[in-house]
């Protein structure tokens, strides 16, 4: 059987944290635990839930950053393009002036 973790030890990413998360799980839903275990168990399965729920977040915040900056993007082309099509409506209107 795998050497049980600390409660503190972070896994190596999210998808080995919801690996142990369903182990754990199992485990409990097997009521195979030992009783004397059950604690440590529930602990760990706390700390990971708050740690996935932690990258969660962060990833989040960044999506929110890079999409905010996207449409940042967007707003500045978007005004130089209307800039350009004014200027061009400009020189035919001098055109037409010219005739």
């Amino acid at each position: 059987m795998a050497a049980k973790k600390s409660s503190a030890e972070e896994p190596k990413g999210y998808a080995e944290a919801m690996a142990e998360l369903e182990s754990i799980l199992r485990e409990i839903d097997s009521n195979s635990v030992d009783v004397d275990v059950l604690s440590a168990r529930v602990q760990r399965a706390s700390f990971l839930v708050d740690w996935c729920t932690g990258r969660i977040t962060a990833a989040q915040l960044t999506i929110d950053e890079l999409v905010a900056s996207f449409e940042d993007d967007d707003e500045f082309e978007d005004d130089e393009f209307e800039d350009d099509e004014d200027d061009e409506e400009e020189d035919f209107d001098d055109e037409d002036d010219e005739e």
